[in-house]
């Protein structure tokens, strides 16, 4: 797929089929993440995989209970309360992979450089036929010291792109896009 037609074509994907995604493919993504830049060259990012659908329901029922017990703190989620109240609400989107990028506590700049490694695991997936999103939903629960205890993550480590990766169930429609606001051109 050429560079310009997959920036342009990828979306966020919210339904998946049940076919899993192979070890191969992730690693092929992980491999994508790694060449991402970072600042000083640092590469301060790890990663993890959950394939484990239970394990997946399980932290998106926490992450929801979590979320809804933070709303007094955070108003800006008041607007997702019906959805997250929902039983039936998945913030994982059934998708049967999560692949989470954390940054290492190493160089100047670790969760900015994390952020260039999921965009290049967004972009090779949508390259390799699979679809992804961004899961900001399940990002405070995946840093909270008991659940980094649970899954053997250092205490230091700080998720910053839980990304859900799947093959999609059809088509995703384009969302129009901003043209780009230009502050200055000198």
């Amino acid at each position: 797929m050429e560079l310009f037609n997959a920036i342009q074509s990828r979306r966020s994907v919210r339904n998946y089929s049940p076919q899993e995604v192979s070890k191969d493919l992730l690693h092929q993504l992980l491999e994508a993440a790694v060449q991402a830049p970072s600042a000083m060259n640092s590469q301060p990012w790890a990663f993890a995989v959950i394939q484990d659908r239970e394990l997946l329901n399980h932290y998106s029922d926490r992450a929801k209970a979590f979320l809804l017990s933070q709303m007094d703190q955070h108003p800006s989620l008041t607007k997702y309360r019906a959805a997250l109240a929902n039983p039936d609400f998945n913030i994982f989107y059934n998708a049967g992979t999560l692949l989470i990028v954390y940054a290492v506590p190493n160089g100047p700049h670790p969760e900015e450089d994390c952020c260039l490694a999921a965009q290049n695991i967004m972009l090779a997936a949508h390259g390799l036929g699979l679809g992804t999103c961004w899961i900001g939903f399940a990002r405070p629960l995946l840093n909270l010291p008991e659940v980094k205890t649970e899954l053997g993550v250092p205490a230091e480590y700080q998720a910053v792109a839980p990304l859900i990766v799947g093959y999609p169930a059809g088509p995703v429609a384009p969302i129009p896009k901003k043209p780009p606001q230009i502050l200055f051109w000198r």
